[in-house]
């Protein structure tokens, strides 16, 4: 078992400390704030959060690790993932780093060889790292062309139900709207869709029958009671403006369930007035928006012999501010999508502020990946820390934004009820027999 810079009590009930906690993800306390952080005790009793006190306040007669002003985060939230593809990158790489070459990559690698085995392997070794660096709820995209809507869903729910112990597992069905035209294919992923208690989604393009897929996809998803999640606008092309379509399709079939949009990175190339009414419709709509930075910046904007010219990601403070709910997730690991990543919701965190400028202040960015994703996907009681919950938390040594983001933070320690999990990672060869060196 590995656990590195201290070691909580092996007691039924404890207290953690002299934690420093990111306050937007803390139960109101009467506290002092300072940059969005919060110096507390934590109590913890059988696995549950039992009390929140002032530093200093908590009985001093439990067992207890003083932290010395370490951070302690709620376990995290990633809500834009694609298990199904994770790790085919040593089988199948993107030659030239660009989205069609990741388009062609895929649909390759998934024609010659998304069995069910295949595909469990690689969701479990993704889902063993997301555990390792402590998150407890993820949603993953799943490719869903026949036949392989049928073979990633019943793979999901098997995956799901071993999981649902650690992590809190959704799905969504990825297909290019113009397949529902099939009606008998269309009718068949919704049912399995319903069966496996996923949600619609899709990849959406401009087009001469965008509105006709946008009603028939809302009114689907209202008829049968789904949520729906969206690939929109994964472009530098200042003309994809499918996010305003997604806009008033909501807005016009009254569709009163949750929609989350992914990407939405032409918004960033329009004028200020065009992304300002597409901001503005969002916010009406209702509908959330997941921004990819790691993934986005990979590719957009990626032509052979150039240096990028732009970050690649949405409007995300423009969105937020007026209204939109908003988060950041992992998005692709180690396939022609994107190259690189792990499951580390961490990476993510610190690589958001980078890229999306979440600093000066940093007071509520820890959100992005811990109540606002959770909320987003209808878990609030996900990604917080609160009196009453399970003692489900990650450890930092780091006792200031300065220190939690200018490492990695490898020595953290992961609480599951309350008990110190071993963080070891999978191998990368035991997938070695599935998709090579």
């Amino acid at each position: 078992m590995t656990y590195s810079f201290i070691s909580p009590p092996n007691a039924a009930r404890f207290v953690l400390s002299n934690a420093t906690v990111p306050a937007v993800t803390l139960e109101p306390i009467d506290v002092p704030v300072t940059e969005g952080l919060a110096t507390v005790d934590i109590v913890i009793s059988d696995g549950m959060i039992a009390d929140i006190r002032p530093a200093g306040a908590a009985p001093a007669d439990y067992a207890r690790s003083d932290l010395r002003d370490g951070m302690v985060w709620p376990c995290f939230a990633d809500i834009h993932t694609h298990l199904d593809k994770g790790h085919i990158w040593p089988r199948q790489a993107n030659p030239d780093g660009s989205f069609m070459g990741a388009l062609d990559a895929v649909r390759a690698d998934r024609e010659a060889n998304w069995s069910a085995a295949d595909v469990k392997r690689r969701m479990e070794f993704s889902l063993r790292s997301a555990y390792a660096h402590g998150t407890s709820l993820i949603r993953t995209h799943l490719d869903s062309l026949a036949p392989q809507h049928r073979i990633s869903f019943e793979v999901f729910a098997e995956i799901r139900d071993a999981w649902k112990d650690r992590i809190a597992l959704q799905a969504v069905a990825l297909f290019p709207p113009d397949a529902m035209a099939d009606s008998t294919f269309f009718a068949d992923l919704v049912t399995t869709i319903r069966q496996n208690g996923g949600l619609l989604g899709g990849v959406t393009r401009m087009g001469p029958e965008l509105v006709w897929q946008l009603d028939t996809l809302f009114r689907t998803a209202a008829e049968q009671g789904l949520d729906v999640d969206l690939h929109v606008d994964e472009t530098d092309d200042r003309g994809a403006e499918t996010l305003k379509a997604i806009a008033e399709a909501v807005l016009r079939n009254a569709f009163e369930g949750k929609v989350t949009a992914g990407h939405c990175c032409s918004l960033a190339r329009q004028d200020e007035d065009t992304a300002a009414r597409t901001v503005e419709l969002v916010a009406k709509a209702g509908i959330a928006v997941i921004a990819l930075p790691m993934c986005n910046m990979y590719l957009q904007d990626r032509y052979p012999g150039r240096t990028p010219r732009w970050r690649g990601v949405t409007l995300f403070k423009e969105l937020a501010a007026a209204g939109v709910a908003t988060a950041v997730a992992s998005d692709n690991t180690r396939d022609p999508f994107y190259a690189y990543g792990d499951l580390d919701p961490v990476e993510v965190f610190r690589e958001a502020v980078r890229i999306l400028h979440l600093d000066h202040p940093l007071d509520t960015a820890a959100r992005v990946v811990t109540t606002s994703p959770a909320a987003i996907v209808g878990r609030p009681d996900k990604g917080r820390i609160a009196a009453g919950d399970p003692a489900d938390l990650v450890l930092f040594s780091a006792r200031r934004w300065s220190e939690f983001l200018s490492r990695p933070q490898a020595d953290r320690v992961v609480l599951r009820r309350g008990k110190v999990i071993d963080r070891s990672l999978p191998d990368y060869r035991e997938l070695d027999s599935v998709v090579g060196a």
